[in-house]
Formats: structure tokens, C-alpha cells, sequence
């Protein structure tokens, strides 16, 4: 019985990487993302060359309805799930709201993967081995959370805006393994390093340059399949299989900013997000 692996984010990207590496390692494959187009394309051509069962089922993970509707589908389709990886990503050059008011990066970024998790952690609990995976960045160091300024920031700095986001990304890890009770379930966060991704073309052709010409300077930057390899590893690999609440680059544990350690702040933001979603977690 194969697998199967749920993938925010599927249809570009790390996302797109990682559906067509893990469908060669046999996992059949949940998809989401914006573009339905695309999404189907990519499934039916996974389906036809690696014989697995793939389907892409459209959602904005910004749009806390729209991930409602999506885990309702998913629910009624599927009586489990083995991996869950919470991929999707963005950043905006302009100070922007999703349909619930919240700022887009946050909600796009974190809070729609709180909910979804939340969603399917009944599923998931029917695993005997349930991954899930957050893709965070090497963004997160040196950010602060600032509770009060994450909704709608006082000022908007794209890059200090991203950066919290991801940082909220490690912070729902480990606050998630302080409180989740069974051990058929661990979460892990990860830096995929710097990757050629379409994530920063939302700031326009000229940013997403820069941000491309960042790393090719750095001589890191790392193509989507590379960038993948950690979420693979983490998904797959039974090195892993019982490790809970670490950080990861490469492959390897790794520390993360000393920011996301702090207890209060891991406290504060899980809190702040069940009262986002109108939810109760763990």
C-alpha cells in the first residue's frame, strides 16, 4: 500500500520538485496550489510515467475558507494521510490582505498551513507513521515576532515581513511538539536553501532578479530539485522517521535562530492563530 503525501505549493517550485521525486519513490500524491491548469498537468503526467495515484485539488492557502472547502475534499476522498508538507510560499513587494483581512505573506505562509493541520490531523493520526514538514528559510534568523504587528504591520518591510513569517514556520514546530500527545506523529522544519523558485516573482520581475543574483553571488544558489532534497529526506528516509521538533538544512539538524526557542513567543503565536482560525488545537 503506497503512501500518500499531501503537497502545498505543488505546482512550482520546491513543491513541484519534491511531487516528482517522491512519486518515483512510489507515495501517491495529494497536490494543491493555485493554478488548476498547471496542477492537473503535473498530476496526469506523474499518474502516466510513474504509475502512482496523483490528484491536484485547487486551493489558495491564503483563503481560510478556500482551505476549508480543500480539507473537506481531501477528507472525503482519503481515509489517511502519511506525509504532510506545508510548502507554499510567497512574498509581496506592496503591503497586501488576504479575504480575511490578515497580511498576505503571514496568512499565505503560516496560517493557512496551521489550519490546514489542524484540518487533517485526524488523518494524519491514522498513519502509523505521520510526517509533517514545514518549509521555512534561512529568513527567519535574526527576525523578532512582534505579536501585536503581524495582522496588519504598523510598516511594511517585505523582507522583515517574510522573515517573521518563516520564523512563525519553526515557532508552530516546536510549540506543535509540546503539545501533540502521540507519537505516531512528529513535525520538523527545514531551510531549503537559496533556491531558483518563482516565490519572489510576486515583487516583479526586477526583485526576483536580485533575489536569484543574491545567491548565484553567494555561488549557493541551488536549483528546485536540489532545494527539495531536505523535504525528501524528511518525508521518506527512515533515518527520520522517529525525530520530532528539529530544524533542518542539508540533510542535517541544524540550529535555528534563538528567537525560535522562545517559549512565550512559540505560546503566543499558536495562540494567536487558533483565534485567527476560530479553532482549538491540541
Amino acid at each position: 500500500m503506497n503512501k500518500i503525501c499531501l503537497i502545498t505549493g505543488a505546482t512550482s517550485g520546491i513543491g513541484r520538485a519534491a511531487a516528482k521525486e517522491l512519486s518515483k519513490l512510489g507515495f501517491d500524491l495529494i497536490l494543491t496550489g493555485r493554478s488548476e491548469e498547471e496542477g492537473k498537468r503535473l498530476s496526469d503526467s506523474l499518474n502516466k510515467k510513474y504509475k502512482i495515484n496523483s490528484e491536484f485539488i485547487r486551493c489558495d492557502i491564503s483563503a481560510l475558507k478556500d482551505v476549508r472547502l480543500f480539507a473537506e475534499k481531501v477528507k472525503s476522498k482519503y481515509d489517511r494521510l502519511d506525509v504532510l508538507i506545508n510548502n507554499a510560499g510567497s512574498r509581496f513587494s506592496e503591503y497586501q490582505k488576504s479575504s480575511d483581512e490578515i497580511e498576505l505573506t503571514f496568512a499565505t505562509n503560516h496560517l493557512g498551513h496551521f489550519l490546514l493541520t489542524y484540518l487533517l490531523i485526524d488523518l494524519l493520526k491514522r498513519s502509523d507513521n505521520a510526517r509533517i514538514i514545514n518549509v521555512s528559510s534561512s529568513a527567519h534568523y535574526g527576525k523578532q515576532i512582534d505579536i501585536d504587528d503581524l495582522v496588519s504591520p504598523k510598516e511594511y518591510n517585505r523582507s522583515l515581513v517574510y522573515g517573521r513569517s518563516k520564523l512563525a514556520n519553526v515557532l508552530f514546530t516546536y510549540e506543535f511538539v509540546k503539545r501533540n500527545d502521540n507519537p505516531n506523529i512528529v513535525m520538523n522544519a527545514l531551510d531549503p536553501g537559496g533556491v531558483a523558485t518563482n516565490f519572489a516573482k510576486n515583487e516583479g520581475l526586477i526583485h526576483w532578479l536580485k533575489h536569484i543574483a543574491y545567491y548565484i553571488a553567494k555561488r549557493q544558489l541551488l536549483t528546485p530539485k536540489q532545494g527539495a532534497e531536505t523535504v525528501i529526506y524528511l518525508a521518506s528516509s527512515e533515518e527520520v522517521k522517529d525525530v520530532t521538533g528539529k530544524f533542518f538544512f542539508e540533510k542535517k539538524e541544524k540550529k535555528s535562530s534563538d528567537e525560535s526557542y522562545d517559549l512565550v513567543k512559540s505560546k503566543q503565536i499558536w495562540e494567536l492563530s487558533e483565534k485567527l482560525c476560530g479553532i482549538k488545537f491540541l
